[in-house]
């Protein structure tokens, strides 16, 4: 069975926070908690890089998840098309680094910049649960 829910969020600040305890919440309700530090760092960091970098003005970003057999997948909608760098552990600059914490974190992750109104930048995670009842 396939789970699937999304939610949009204003381009705020505390935005980033909702977003956080939207994934947590699906997740529980799932039963899909076993990852949930590590799917809620990479909503944070995601979420943050699309208020940041990723949303034209007064255009928020979609938070999307989805669960499938042992996998849940992040998604992360921004308005912009603008791809996302990536910083190197040698970078003096402490901004930068969500990417390298999702890709530390997530079994897989890359980019989708093709959409009409932006890009989604997604994660995967394997969740050894199961699938949601």
């Amino acid at each position: 069975m396939i789970e699937s829910v999304q939610r949009f969020f204003d381009a705020r600040p505390e935005s980033v926070g909702q977003a956080r305890e939207f994934a947590s919440t699906t997740l529980v309700g799932w039963n899909l908690a076993e990852r949930i530090d590590d799917i809620r760092l990479c909503v944070s960091e995601l979420a943050t890089n699309a208020l940041v970098h990723g949303t034209v003005a007064d255009h928020g970003f979609l938070v999307r998840l989805d669960a499938e057999d042992d996998v849940v997948r992040l998604e992360v909608h921004d308005s912009r098309r603008r791809r996302p760098e990536t910083r190197q552990a040698a970078d003096t600059d402490m901004s930068g680094r969500g990417l390298v914490l999702v890709a530390a974190l997530a079994d897989d992750w890359g980019l989708q910049d093709r959409t009409p109104l932006g890009k989604i930048v997604w994660s995967c995670f394997t969740a050894a649960a199961g699938a949601p009842a």
